[in-house]
């Protein structure tokens, strides 16, 4: 049985949507073994309801070296899950290969700092792109800028707002995140 640790921020729409993968086979031999947030937020909450241990740290500097001491040993992958807080570079050397994070757009474009929820969808119409999606990545120092384990695009209408790309962008991730995660657990 693969452990996996799940960082979240917000809702924790992808937690449960891994959760419910994991229950119904689809991410296969693998358990979350613990949910972290950076703030006080509902994926905590849908964690609890699946009896799933849970920590709270709240961000800031130290963030990171908290963080470390609590991951379990046997983790064999970190899952970033609209998690907004930066990891410190020590952070990610420790976890390379093992650490991965769901970004809402066709990285490499649209990344980085400042790079996240609608500002990205924004970005995509102001910039008139023909498409978007989701893109899954190993995290590394830099970021959003780890090698891309999967992506999947749609097109962009003219009609399309932030909101409808939000959207749009939101069942893709729902459907790439258990086909990366099974392929980075089972590599």
């Amino acid at each position: 049985m693969k452990n996996i640790v799940i960082l979240v921020s917000g809702s924790g729409s992808n937690l449960q949507r891994i959760i419910d993968t994991i229950d119904s086979g689809e991410i296969q031999k693998a358990k979350v073994s613990l949910v972290v947030a950076d703030r006080d937020c509902y994926g905590l909450e849908r964690a609890k309801k699946h009896n799933i241990p849970t920590a709270l740290i709240p961000r800031g500097k130290n963030f990171s070296s908290e963080l470390a001491k609590i991951i379990p040993e046997n983790t064999d992958l970190i899952v970033l899950a609209g998690f907004l807080s930066i990891l410190k570079p020590e952070f990610c050397e420790n976890w390379v290969g093992k650490m991965i994070n769901i970004h809402p757009a066709l990285l490499p474009k649209f990344g980085g700092k400042g790079m996240w929820g609608h500002h990205v969808h924004n970005a995509v119409i102001e910039a008139k792109e023909k498409e978007s999606g989701a893109t899954v990545h190993f995290v590394t120092t830099g970021i959003d800028e780890g090698d891309v384990i999967l992506q999947k695009s749609f097109k962009v209408t003219e009609n399309d707002t932030p909101e409808t790309v939000a959207e749009k962008v939101h069942l893709i991730e729902y459907e790439i995140f258990p086909i990366a995660i099974n392929k980075v657990l089972s590599s």
